[in-house]
């Protein structure tokens, strides 16, 4: 075999290949490595509308005494319900919320831990500089309890989490 019949079967074979090895990194460009689930596949709810009527409950970040925390850090929600959350970093760090389940979460924060600047553009998600504000609308359409941290290193340890429990 020349180098170049070498060269026609490993380009062949790579490409018969690919798809298989690769998966969806090669047919969804702008991917990346951690999962984003669909708004249906989410065990915790779905991306509300934001023209729609929502509750409003707000939450503010703090940090102080070498602790950090949501408040209110546990919020009651009825099955489908939809939740406009105002959202308000009170601190001096920049914080983020993350609304899943705690798995995801604490999986999440692994991920994190490797890349501190990942961007979030998730709906269930908001990261938020010192003094600044913004919102989640969300709906919760199974019960249980879910999972709202801040997983940016450091914070979810120093506690930065809580509960949001669906009934």
């Amino acid at each position: 075999m020349t180098i170049s019949q070498k060269t026609r079967a490993f380009c062949t074979v790579f490409a018969v290949a690919s798809p298989f090895v690769f998966g969806n990194a090669m047919a969804e460009p702008g991917k990346h490595g951690h999962s984003h689930h669909h708004a249906d596949e989410r065990a915790y709810g779905e991306p509300g509308d934001p023209n729609k009527p929502a509750r409003e409950v707000a939450i503010t970040m703090i940090e102080g005494d070498g602790t950090m925390s949501f408040e209110p850090n546990v919020i009651e929600v009825k099955k489908g319900e939809q939740i406009r959350f105002k959202l308000r970093n009170g601190g001096e760090l920049e914080h983020e919320i993350v609304i899943a389940t705690r798995e995801e979460n604490l999986e999440h924060a692994k991920e994190m831990a490797k890349n501190p600047d990942m961007e979030h553009d998730d709906p269930n998600a908001r990261r938020i500089k010192p003094g600044g504000s913004d919102e989640i609308v969300w709906r919760f359409s199974k019960s249980g309890e879910f999972d709202m941290s801040c997983l940016i290193p450091g914070h979810l340890e120093a506690g930065m989490t809580g509960k949001i429990v669906v009934k």
